[in-house]
């Protein structure tokens, strides 16, 4: 025989050898070190729960334990939707809006970041995911100032996530929401205005719709609260993100009024670069607001990731062809326009549904915000500057619906639980429901805090401003120096 052959068999003999004594030695020292068969049963079992993101043994050792890979994935998340915001949206904005405009759409987006963490910390993540209020409506005043907000998980919503990532998830989602508004009255609403409209558009329409939905107690949440008085689902933000903000969004542009030259001069974007780089990084982060929405690395995440995927690319592909059907020609603004479309519509869905069924999502997602943007705004002639309610009310609302005709326990099998006998039956009418109180509190308090703004402070600068554009008319200083 070949000497290295001998050698390489003498060296893994040895091997085998020395792992049979290790094990032999270990289950020795198992009664020594007090380790019972069922107590190690019972850590068999925790780290099973573990891998499949459920609840461990309440007396186990791992029972109120973060999991580092879950944590892990969600502070990703947390990360990828801050950047669908900063620079994402930002720059999507911005590159919509003429250049004399652009820091204007760059600064409410961070000037809302700004305000928004501020008043997560203060008494927001309390009110959406607190529960001592025993209210369907708003959640509690435990977590006030984050007090109590550490690193152990909060059981009522991630078993393996700690709270306080937890809470930064859920901040970037409170962030983007009124982020999205300022698409509809770009160019020609105050920047003090945005701010005291957003501050208080969160208290009175964002925090309470959010704890309805996803909170613990929340009367809007089908899938976990069994007492809930609508039983509608929502993975990712369909009525709280995209319905809220896109029909807050008409009412504040019809209020505001049209900008100055509307259908009279030309308004094109100046920079579709900017336009698509940030259409990529909001379809980038876009899988941390969903697949991020399981709150853990599992399957049920896979499949966001993958109906996500799916639903934008067709929507994108829908949307482009339908323009070059009606206009002759594709264009980047029309590819955008439809990859944007179709993650809003399967953000509500992502969790829930088959990658088939997002296959159909995708189309109505590239076809029905195509025929919202391009004909019904024209027919109405409103100013919705850069289609917010187009894609993300009109958007919001068909993912909403569609989600109730759908969702399937094969896929989240947590649906079972409280909807089984609404399932693939009646649930879309638990939909109407929700879609119709979300629409109402949006629009109704979006009145009410236009107006009152209006009274306060004023909503437009003035029209030289306006004219002069408003980087330099309230922020002094231009988007591009051109030498």
């Amino acid at each position: 025989m070949n000497p290295k052959l001998k050698l390489a068999l003498r060296l893994s003999t040895a091997v085998a050898l020395l792992c049979l004594a290790a094990n032999v030695a270990f289950c020795a020292m198992v009664p020594k070190l007090g380790q019972s068969p069922a107590e190690l049963a019972k850590r068999v079992a925790d780290l099973e729960a573990y891998i499949h993101n459920t609840a461990p043994s309440a007396d186990g050792a791992l029972a109120g334990s973060s999991g580092p890979g879950h944590n892990g994935w969600l502070m990703t998340s947390s990360a990828l939707v801050l950047f669908m915001t900063l620079p994402g949206l930002a720059l999507f904005y911005g590159g919509l809006v003429r250049a004399k405009n652009v820091l204007s759409v760059l600064a409410q987006c961070l000037g809302i970041a700004g305000v928004v963490t501020v008043l997560w910390w203060a008494v927001g993540y309390s009110l959406v995911f607190g529960k001592n209020f025993n209210s369907g409506i708003l959640g509690g005043s435990e977590y006030f100032f984050f007090r109590g907000v550490d690193s152990l998980p909060n059981t009522d919503y991630a078993y393996w996530v700690s709270q306080n990532v937890f809470a930064m998830f859920q901040l970037m989602f409170a962030i983007i929401t009124p982020a999205l508004i300022v698409g509809a009255i770009a160019e020609r609403m105050k920047f003090s205005s945005v701010l005291v409209f957003v501050a208080a558009w969160m208290l009175v329409v964002y925090f309470p719709l959010a704890h309805m939905v996803w909170g613990i107690t929340g009367r809007m949440n089908g899938v976990f609260n069994a007492g809930a008085s609508i039983r509608a689902i929502d993975f990712a933000g369909g009525t709280v993100v995209h319905m809220s903000s896109g029909w807050s969004a008409l009412v504040l542009c019809l209020i505001l009024g049209p900008r100055l030259g509307f259908r009279k001069v030309p308004m094109p974007p100046h920079s579709m670069v900017l336009c698509m780089v940030g259409t990529g990084m909001l379809w980038v982060g876009w899988y941390g607001f969903n697949a991020g929405s399981a709150l853990g690395a599992d399957g049920i995440s896979a499949n966001a990731f993958t109906t996500t995927t799916l639903a934008t690319a067709v929507a994108m592909l829908t949307w482009a062809l339908l323009e070059w059907s009606f206009r002759g020609e594709p264009s980047v603004l029309g590819f955008c326009s439809g990859a944007v479309a179709g993650l809003v519509v399967i953000t509500p869905a992502c969790g829930f549904i088959t990658p088939g069924a997002a296959i159909l999502v995708g189309v109505l997602a590239g076809a029905v915000p195509f025929f919202a943007c391009t004909k019904i705004k024209n027919l109405f002639g409103y100013d919705d500057a850069l289609d917010t309610f187009g894609v993300h009310g009109v958007g919001g609302t068909l993912g909403a619906l569609l989600t109730g005709f759908l969702a399937t326990s094969a896929v989240n099998p947590n649906l079972g639980a409280n909807l089984g006998g609404i399932l693939g039956r009646t649930l879309w009418i638990e939909q109407l429901k929700a879609m119709g109180l979300t629409i109402v509190l949006a629009t109704v308090s979006t009145v009410v805090l236009a107006f009152g703004v209006k009274a306060l402070i004023g909503l437009r600068p003035a029209p030289e401003e306006e004219e002069e554009g408003l980087d330099l008319a309230e922020h002094g200083e231009p988007g591009y120096h051109h030498e």
